[in-house]
């Protein structure tokens, strides 16, 4: 039985919704997609959940006007701004010693139940990353092994209670109830990753408008998530400031000479901020020193946090790079002399069924990878945002949504209610490390040091 998929990536510079079907043989073919500008979020966060409701309509209405179907199943982005992650362990008996889908589920649960997790978060992935049968480790599946004893290893990404909530106001507020939602680097991953590299061990690194997200994929699943909240918009505001002309030309000058390797001395006409009517010339080296500047600083904030997150070693594959910023001419040499020659990728989603041409951009990754999430192409095992075991080879049961047909902005659609989710335990001990606060880590100086080394080029 085949099933429509809505998939939502909430991004900093613009709301893209995806509309697809999965089919009886597991193929997920998109229908029609709409992008929007984004208003009400910055970083990542949203800021105005109105105007953000406003986007994610304007989006959604494009996409079911190009797909011309209702939807069943909602999938949903989130950044990693909003979230903190943890590793936990279980152990269960296995008293028939016959390990099956129960078996692996208890031993799942018994993990997420043994994480301490603080009271104003909620967990939204429960990822298995190694399966020890009795004394056997590096099980890579358990399904239908013999054993006694089955111990898991899960690394779990929660989120702020109150952003999540916010995060479903805006988008209820658009006419549409959340299914799931899923940790944007992660969708990203999902969408680019080739076999290969999930069995060597991969960094990917979604470089978008406002934030890079950064998750390490190492055994069978996600081991390590992080977050800046720098992206090409930083670099549009550098151009602006240096070259003293409006955000708007600044953007397009980033869009039409982007470029981090050009030596040319060509003269361009910008418009001067504050002064109607006038311009100025400014030399194409200066803008591509401009650009260089920031995005050398950002690639060396990615690489310590490669470095510091203790899994360097076990990225066989390299770094993957995806997301908008990466279509920065010369981005892909830069970054390999900045990671220490590991290999480097620029990554756009992989080829599907309905591919549009505009999608096959490395800046809607994380929409298309929302998408096959919502098909079942995701970690062999998971528990997700919704607490319930998803597994390879399950039925994606459809949710069905009874979503009024109207393209009138103005006018919401109908929904069916949803069960809420179970609160996190109570009285837990908070244990997290703030992994999504990398810039103010590094933050001392970084502006300052940023300015005078832009200073210089004058």
């Amino acid at each position: 039985m085949s099933t429509t998929i809505l998939g939502i990536d909430i991004g900093s510079t613009k709301i893209c919704a995806i509309i697809a079907q999965k089919n009886d043989d597991g193929d997920v073919k998109i229908l029609g997609a709409g992008i929007a500008k984004s208003q009400g979020l910055k970083k990542g966060i949203i800021t105005n959940i109105d105007l953000a409701s406003k986007s994610i309509r304007n989006a959604l209405n494009d996409a079911k006007r190009v797909a011309g179907t209702q939807y069943e199943k909602v999938i949903v982005s989130i950044s990693g701004a909003y979230t903190k992650s943890v590793d936990s362990s279980g152990i269960v008996n296995i008293p028939n010693r016959d390990i099956g889908i129960k078996e692996i589920n208890r031993a799942m649960q018994m993990a997420d139940h043994n994480a301490n997790i603080p009271n104003e978060y909620e967990k939204l992935h429960v990822l298995p990353y190694n399966f020890k049968v009795d004394d056997q480790e590096f099980i890579e599946d358990p399904l239908g092994m013999n054993g006694a004893r089955l111990e898991v290893q899960v690394h779990i990404i929660t989120a702020q209670k109150s952003s999540l909530s916010n995060l479903r106001k805006a988008v209820k507020s658009a006419g549409v109830e959340i299914d799931n939602i899923v940790l944007g680097c992660y969708a990203s991953a999902i969408a680019v990753l080739n076999h290969d590299e999930r069995e060597l061990g991969v960094a990917v690194i979604d470089m978008g408008g406002a934030t890079c997200n950064v998750m390490i994929h190492a055994g069978n699943s996600m081991r390590f998530n992080d977050y800046l909240g720098v992206g090409s918009l930083n670099i549009t505001n550098d151009l602006s400031t240096a070259l003293h002309t409006p955000l708007g030309a600044a953007e397009e000058i980033k869009i039409n000479y982007g470029s981090l390797k050009s030596n040319s001395n060509e003269l361009i006409e910008l418009p001067v901020i504050g002064d109607d009517g006038s311009t100025h010339e400014v030399s194409l080296n200066i803008v591509s020193n401009v650009i260089y500047v920031r995005v050398e600083e950002t690639l060396m904030i990615l690489a310590k946090t490669l470095e510091d997150s203790s899994f360097k070693e076990q990225i066989g594959a390299g770094v993957v790079l995806t997301g908008g910023m990466t279509k920065l001419d010369g981005i892909r040499e830069l970054a390999s002399a900045i990671f220490d020659n590991v290999p480097i990728r620029i990554a756009k989603p992989r080829e599907m069924d309905g591919l549009f041409e505009t999608l096959r951009d490395p800046s809607y990754a994380t929409a298309i990878g929302l998408v096959l999430y919502g098909g079942g192409h995701f970690t062999p095992y998971e528990i997700d945002s919704n607490k319930k075991l998803r597994y390879k080879d399950e039925t994606i049961e459809p949710t069905k949504h009874h979503h009024q047909e109207t393209f009138d902005d103005g006018e919401e659609a109908e929904e069916n209610e949803i069960g809420t989710l179970p609160a996190s335990e109570s009285n837990a001990k908070e244990k997290l490390k703030d992994l999504a606060n990398i810039q103010e880590e590094h933050s001392e100086g970084f502006g300052s040091k940023l300015w005078n080394r832009l200073t210089q080029l004058f």
